[in-house]
């Protein structure tokens, strides 16, 4: 197991956490771990072991239950999840997918099943979580199957598939793929609209996010919001949508219903320097910025956090003033990022 130190919590310019109560779970890349912040007094709870590579997780509707893919590193594809018991801290179960492989996206579904994409098999998975058991296999058959997102109004599945740049539609009710929408070379962040109304797609290659239409699979805009767009995610009240920029560093904030952009958050200060180790990372390809992936914005919070993998940080942006109010250190390439309202216990 490789170590990681303790995540601190360091204010900005002195100002005070607009997130102070649940737990942040963070998934360091380079660490293999997942890392629990108490939000209310800014310790770390618990940093517990994963498979290589934690890229994505999703956490069960009562905040009790985490389910961890593991990707693999850059050479040795994952082919397994971790299951964690939230409060009480601990590594549950593996789940070993078998021939499928470099699971990546992940989705809560009902009860206790996730969807799953699997990036080298080109599919997604229904996986119970309990029994560890894939019960569907959906085939894209497009390359880079990466995110997943889920429409419960049309109780459907959208992956963004990077190589193809396309996302996969899937039935969710059938378990059969729907059809494929192009949207733009290197699709790979992917959002559904709080309401269902939109399906949002980054499109890092081209620089671009693709808006969709759920019901006629239309695309019905189509924005700039900076250098290589990365992950795209919608406020709670569906007004605002997040996109991380993973080259130029930024995150853009659009606003729903005009499509216009309505502000743009650098990551690091003119200047300023951030804490970072020079070995060899995931994130090296997008440059020496501070290349913003995740992004997070539970319900019951009026923040965003936004995770700085080639500078070990989670930015917590003040959704009411879209300023940065905190950063938290993180292990070694932090990306993707979980939240329960349960306070977790020494």
């Amino acid at each position: 197991m490789k170590q990681l130190g303790w995540l601190v919590l360091m204010a900005v310019s002195g100002a005070a956490s607009a997130a102070s109560s649940g737990t942040l779970l963070v998934l360091n890349k380079s660490d293999d771990t997942v890392s629990f912040i108490d939000l209310a007094d800014n310790q770390v709870k618990a940093t517990l072991p994963t498979g290589d590579g934690p890229h994505e997780v999703a956490i069960s509707k009562d905040g009790k239950t985490a389910v961890v893919t593991n990707y693999g590193d850059n050479t040795n594809p994952g082919k397994t999840l971790t299951v964690v018991d939230v409060p009480g801290k601990k590594v549950v179960r593996t789940i070993d997918l078998g021939t499928y492989s470099r699971p990546h996206g992940i989705v809560w579904l009902q009860g206790d099943e996730v969807a799953v994409t699997v990036e080298a098999s080109k599919a997604v998975l229904v996986v119970g979580v309990n029994d560890g058991k894939v019960k569907h296999a959906i085939a894209t058959d497009q390359a880079g199957t990466h995110m997943v997102a889920v429409s419960s109004k049309h109780r459907r599945a959208f992956t963004a598939n990077i190589g193809s740049g396309s996302s996969t539609v899937i039935d969710l009710s059938t378990h059969q793929r729907v059809t494929d929408v192009v949207t733009g070379k290197g699709a790979e962040g992917i959002a559904v609209a709080p309401d269902g109304s939109e399906v949002w797609v980054t499109n890092r290659e081209a620089n671009t996010v693709s808006i969709v239409d759920p019901a006629t699979l239309k695309i019905t805009a189509t924005l700039e919001p900076g250098k290589m767009p990365i992950r795209v995610k919608f406020t709670p009240d569906g007004t605002r949508a997040l996109v991380s920029n993973a080259v130029s560093g930024d995150v853009a904030v659009f606003d729903t219903v005009t499509k216009k952009q309505l502000a743009t958050i650098p990551m690091q200060k003119e200047g300023e320097k951030l804490p970072r180790d020079d070995t060899k990372r995931m994130a090296s390809q997008f440059g020496t910025g501070p290349v913003p992936v995740g992004i997070l914005m539970p319900e019951s919070l009026a923040v965003a956090f936004v995770a700085n993998t080639n500078f070990d940080t989670v930015t917590v942006i003040d959704l009411n003033t879209l300023k940065i109010v905190d950063r938290l250190k993180a292990g070694r390439e932090p990306d993707g990022l979980g939240y329960t309202s349960l306070t977790i216990k020494n």
